[in-house]
């Protein structure tokens, strides 16, 4: 019981405090990060009070930190950077170096960190949050826009550039100790290449099998408790069997997970556990800050937040301008983007905890992600405005019209457009499908069954495998193009859940629903957008009773009429 002591106590005290100052960041319009980072200063050692268990709190951060990259991984998708890649790859190549560069001197004046140190400090200062750049998109109604495609491919770069920096990391971090830079990267290299050669021959076919299987079995527990499974066991494995980071593991793990069917499904299941160990992530990072050394940099804190705004926001717009990008989209993704949060803390704690960067790097890192996020919505405003007072002056409208604007290529297609999405293919839903299918209608089945989804596959039909309710399965039929949802399930809550997720990724999307009484047939009926409610016994009611006034010579237009009054009541 001793030994359970510590654990308990700090993910107990640790999630109350997480979740109270989380909840109260939220109130005031804020990333719940910052209440996070709140909640580890007031429980670190350098304030009065109940002290966190630092082992502890460190290893469920590394349970975080590869939960994280593991989710990272899942949502990759090499569409979102090749559909804007003449843009976003050499623009955020350019602005990462721009911004690791302006990042490096401030480290190197304030620190007089050496060039290794200075290049890690300045990388993390280049790195945009994206949780905040894209809500801060969502908001404003761009996310799905020019500037939101933009700024989706620009993050897929920046991630990237922090994945292959956690690969530098440990080389970097054994130069100097009897071992030159150039063969801690030959080491790190090869040590590289054979978990690639393991991931790509064994990974590749191994883990999805392994979990198609367990779904096979009709387990959710089973599966989730899987995904969890090869995303910790990756990282642990890729780290003591070939040296790589454990957050690289999972990360490449991820991806091979989301480039298979079950992808959808696994991303959805991790998300609850991701969030809390990332919420711990963000408390043992604010347990290492003290307040005092803050406050005793308070220029260092205000120039490493000047280099944050001008080596990321100033230079994306900039670098947008240069590219032909139209200055409204570039606007929107420059005040979106110009701050620092999840990835430049993770940068710079392993960068500390390898001793490639001192302790004291950490306060005004804190402060420059506390800030920028917060005044990420003035960053907008001011963007904005700046853009409609260029576009009002003649000498910028001429530099437009002489350079042209760049021309966006159109995403690849995905087949799915103007379709219907079936949710469930039972009795119901089969019927739909074979009507759709005879008139050459396209469409998408999300099936919940496993084996039911996978012949549904080897038959050729559009097919997700998930939980229809949970938004990242859903998401994967498209309704945001879609014009008709078609709810095959067995209970009206669950169409409910259903409707609410379809009708925000696409508001005018049109929905047909089963029920089993009177109540679920009200109860759905009242939904904005439910175009059609059908009961089983009072359709088979319906029915006969057309049979009835047909035979006994009613006419055809009264009988339909009288079918459509008892149908609706009214």
């Amino acid at each position: 019981m001793n030994h359970a002591e510590p654990l308990v106590a700090t993910l107990v005290v640790g999630l109350a405090l997480a979740f109270a100052l989380g909840f109260a960041a939220r109130l005031l319009r804020l990333p719940p990060l910052i209440g996070y980072i709140a909640a580890g200063i007031a429980v670190g050692p350098h304030t009065p009070g109940f002290i966190a268990d630092a082992g502890v709190t460190a290893a469920l951060a590394e349970i975080g930190v590869a939960l994280l990259l593991f989710a990272v991984g899942l949502h990759f998708r090499a569409r979102d950077l090749m559909a804007v890649w003449r843009i976003a790859l050499p623009g955020a190549l350019a602005q990462i170096a721009l911004g690791t560069a302006l990042g490096a001197a401030v480290g190197t004046l304030a620190f007089d960190l050496g060039l290794a140190a200075s290049m890690i400090f300045g990388l993390a200062l280049a790195i945009s949050s994206t949780a905040v750049s894209t809500r801060a998109l969502e908001e404003r109604g761009r996310l799905g826009g020019e500037a939101g495609r933009i700024a989706l491919g620009w993050l897929v770069v920046q991630d990237l550039v922090v994945v292959l920096a956690l690969v530098l990391l440990p080389a970097l971090a054994h130069t100097g100790q009897d071992v030159s830079l150039p063969a801690a990267l030959a080491t790190t290299g090869l040590q590289l290449l054979a978990f690639l050669a393991a991931m790509a021959i064994g990974g590749r076919v191994l883990l999805p099998q392994l979990l198609a299987r367990v779904a096979a079995t009709g387990s959710r527990e089973l599966f989730t408790l899987a995904v969890i499974v090869i995303a910790l066991g990756t990282a642990f494995g890729s780290s003591a069997l070939f040296g790589v980071s454990p957050a690289l593991g999972a990360f490449f793990a991820g991806v091979l997970l989301g480039e298979s069917p079950l992808g959808h499904q696994a991303a959805a299941d991790t998300v609850p556990l991701q969030r809390v160990f990332v919420a711990l992530f963000f408390v043992s990072v604010g347990g290492l800050v003290d307040p005092a050394a803050m406050l005793a940099m308070p220029w260092t804190s205000v120039a490493t937040v000047l280099a944050v705004l001008l080596g990321t926001g100033g230079a994306i717009l900039a670098l947008l301008l240069a590219l032909r990008v139209p200055l409204p989209a570039a606007a929107t993704v420059a005040g979106a983007m110009a701050q620092i949060g999840e990835f430049s803390l993770l940068l710079a704690q392993l960068g500390i905890t390898a001793g490639l960067l001192p302790d004291a790097t950490r306060g005004p890192l804190l402060v420059a992600v506390t800030l920028t996020i917060l005044v990420t919505p003035l960053m907008q405003t001011l963007t904005d405005r700046l853009a409609l007072w260029l576009e009002g002056t003649r000498r910028v409208l001429a530099w437009q019209k002489r350079r042209g604007q760049a021309r966006l290529s159109k995403p690849p297609p995905q087949g799915l457009e103007g379709h219907a999405i079936l949710v469930g293919h039972g009795r119901v839903g089969r019927i739909v499908a074979q009507a759709l299918q005879c008139h050459g209608q396209p469409y998408v089945v999300i099936e919940a069954h496993h084996a039911t989804a996978e012949a549904l596959r080897l038959a050729g039909i559009p097919v997700v495998w998930g939980d229809a309710s949970r938004s990242e399965v859903l998401l994967a039929a498209r309704p945001e193009t879609a014009r008709i949802i078609v709810l095959a399930m067995p209970e009206a809550a669950g169409c409910r859940r259903v409707l609410d997720l379809a009708r925000a990724a696409n508001p005018a999307i049109m929905a047909a629903a089963r029920a089993h009484d009177d109540e679920e047939a009200a109860f759905l009926e009242r939904e904005q957008g439910m175009g059609l409610v059908v009961m089983g016994e009072r359709e088979i009611a319906l029915g006969m009773a057309d049979f009835a006034m047909n035979r006994l010579g009613v006419p055809p237009a009264e009988a339909m009429l009288t079918i459509e009054t008892l149908r609706t009541g009214h």
